[in-house]
C-alpha cells in the first residue's frame, strides 16, 4: 500500500488563511457591490434611486430608464459604430503588435535594441494634443473611420508583452527546425508562433476591444457627423443634453425635481447598456487570458 504523509496545519497556517480568506472576501464585496448598485438602480424607480432606497435589490421594478435611453434615435448607430470601430481597431492592434513584436523577441534581428529603446521612449514621452490633431488632419482622416481605428492602433505595453511571450514561450530549436525545411519567417510567424499564441492574442485583444470601446474622445475631436459617433460619444451627449434641458427650461420645483430624479435613472442605465457588450464578450476568451497575462509578463 502507499503510504501518504500528511502535513499537519498548525495554529499560525491556519490563522494565516483566515486572514487571507477574510480579506479577499472583503476586496470582493467593494468590488462587486458597486456593480450590483449600479444594476439594481437602472432597474429601480428614480424616486428610489434618489431617495436612496436602492440598496441591493432593485425596487419598484421598472424598466422606464432603458426605455428612455433606447428612445433616443442615435443609440442605435452608436452600437453599430462601436462595433465596428471595436472589431476593426481590434484586428488592426493585435496584427500590428505581432508584427513589432515577433521580429524584436529575436536576439539577432539587427537593430533590435534600437527599436525597444525607441518603443519605451514612444511609451513615456507623446508629443501633444495639438501635433497629435494636426498629423492626423495631414493624413486626411478627420471625419473618417480611420481616424478612430488608426491613431493609438500600437501600444507599446501591449508590444512589450507580446514581445516577452514569444522569448518564453517559442522554443529557439522550433526557428531553427523551420529554418531547415525550408520555411521562411512569414510561413513560420502564421503557421507556429500565431496558433502557439492563443493566450497572448485573447489578451491583445481583450485589451484593444476595451480600450476602443470606451473611447470617446477620438471622436470628439475627430469626427463632426453625428452619424458616426460611436456609442460612448452618443450616451455622452444624452447625459450632456439632460443636464442642459433642466438648467435652460424655466421649470417649477416639482417638474426641476423629476428631470433630476430622471437624470439619475438615466445615469445609471447608461452605465449598465455601455458596459454589457464588453461583459459578454469576456467569458469566451477568460480561459486564456489569466495564463495570457502571466507568461506575458514574466520577463521584460
Amino acid at each position: 500500500m502507499r503510504s501518504h504523509t500528511l502535513i499537519k496545519e498548525t495554529t499560525g497556517d491556519r490563522i494565516m488563511m483566515a486572514v487571507i480568506y477574510t480579506v479577499l472576501t472583503v476586496v470582493l464585496i467593494a468590488v462587486a457591490y458597486p456593480l450590483i448598485y449600479i444594476v439594481s438602480s437602472s432597474f429601480s424607480s428614480s424616486s428610489a434611486v434618489m431617495s436612496g432606497r436602492v440598496w441591493l435589490f432593485p425596487v419598484e421594478p421598472t424598466l422606464y430608464g432603458y426605455k428612455a435611453v433606447f428612445q433616443y434615435p442615435q443609440i442605435w448607430s452608436g452600437y453599430l459604430n462601436s462595433i465596428i470601430y471595436t472589431g476593426l481597431a481590434s484586428v488592426i492592434s493585435v496584427t500590428l503588435t505581432v508584427m513589432m513584436a515577433y521580429p524584436i523577441s529575436h536576439t539577432t534581428f539587427v537593430g533590435r535594441k534600437i527599436l525597444v529603446w525607441a518603443l519605451l521612449f514612444a511609451m513615456l514621452f507623446s508629443g501633444g494634443l495639438i501635433p497629435f490633431y494636426l498629423v492626423v488632419r495631414s493624413l486626411h482622416m478627420l471625419d473618417t473611420i480611420w481616424a478612430m481605428v488608426l491613431p493609438g492602433a500600437l501600444s507599446v505595453f501591449s508590444v512589450i508583452v507580446a514581445k516577452t511571450f514569444f522569448q518564453t514561450t517559442i522554443p529557439g530549436d522550433l526557428y531553427e527546425a523551420a529554418q531547415l525545411d525550408g520555411c521562411s519567417d512569414g510561413r513560420f510567424l502564421v503557421s507556429v508562433v500565431v496558433p502557439l499564441s492563443k493566450p497572448v492574442l485573447a489578451v491583445l485583444f481583450l485589451w484593444a476591444a476595451v480600450g476602443q470601446w470606451n473611447s470617446y474622445f477620438n471622436a470628439l475631436i475627430f469626427l463632426n457627423g453625428e452619424e458616426k459617433y460611436p456609442l460612448q460619444l452618443v450616451l455622452r451627449e444624452i447625459l450632456v443634453l439632460n443636464s442642459v434641458t433642466t438648467t435652460s427650461m424655466s421649470l417649477s420645483a416639482e417638474q426641476l425635481k423629476q428631470f433630476e430624479d430622471m437624470k439619475n435613472l438615466l445615469k445609471y442605465s447608461v452605465i449598465v447598456i455601455a458596459s454589457l457588450p464588453i461583459l459578454m464578450l469576456y467569458p469566451f476568451i477568460q480561459k486564456y487570458f489569466v495564463k495570457g497575462v502571466m507568461v506575458g509578463s514574466i520577463k521584460a
